[in-house]
Formats: structure tokens, C-alpha cells, sequence
């Protein structure tokens, strides 16, 4: 039997943590399903080299928030953080994804 995998996006939004909230807030309302939150990144942008780890400040490192949903979703997060990123750093990543169990992310 072989594995079906159906086309959806994965949507990457990095910011800095105090903006974390902001973020999760936007995909809820968006009524994404779920995501999941990568804290202290490091790496090197066009606002210079961001340290990752430091030491009892969360909020000043960088995050990434990662999720998958169907493409008709997205234009609503993208819609939403387009204001956010005129004022503040941040990315914003979308690509093509095949996930094997839909009903994971149909929400």
C-alpha cells in the first residue's frame, strides 16, 4: 500500500520572542490547527547576526513559529502580518509542503 500525501503549505514566521504572542494570536485567529514554536535561533539577517541563548531574556532572542495549513488559510496570516513587519523585524516564509495525514491540518 502506498503512503497518499496531499499538498498543503508550511508557513515559517520568525520573529523576536516579545512578538511571540502577537504571532500564535494571528494563527489561532486564523483558525490554524496547530504549529509549533522553535525558540533561541541564531543567524544572520539584514539587521546583522542575532545570538541566540541569552541568558534569562527570551524576549530579546529570535523565534521561529512553523506551521502547516491549507492554502486558503494563508492569505489570512499573511494578511495579518504584513502590518506587523512594516514596523517591526521579522520574515515571513511560505513554501510547498505533502503531509500524510490531512486531517491533521484541515482543523
Amino acid at each position: 500500500m502506498r503512503l497518499k500525501l496531499y499538498d498543503m503549505k508550511k508557513v515559517e514566521i520568525i520573529v523576536k520572542g516579545e512578538h511571540l504572542d502577537f504571532v500564535v494570536d494571528l494563527l489561532e485567529r486564523a483558525g490554524v490547527s496547530g504549529y509549533t514554536i522553535v525558540h533561541n535561533l541564531s543567524g544572520k539577517g539584514s539587521h546583522g547576526f542575532h545570538e541566540g541563548h541569552l541568558l534569562f531574556n527570551e524576549e530579546d532572542t529570535l523565534v521561529m513559529v512553523i506551521s502547516v495549513m491549507p492554502e486558503e488559510k494563508v492569505e489570512a496570516v499573511v494578511e495579518g502580518i504584513t502590518p506587523f513587519l512594516n514596523k517591526h523585524s521579522g520574515v515571513v516564509f511560505v513554501s510547498e509542503v505533502k503531509v500524510s495525514r490531512l486531517e491533521k491540518f484541515k482543523g
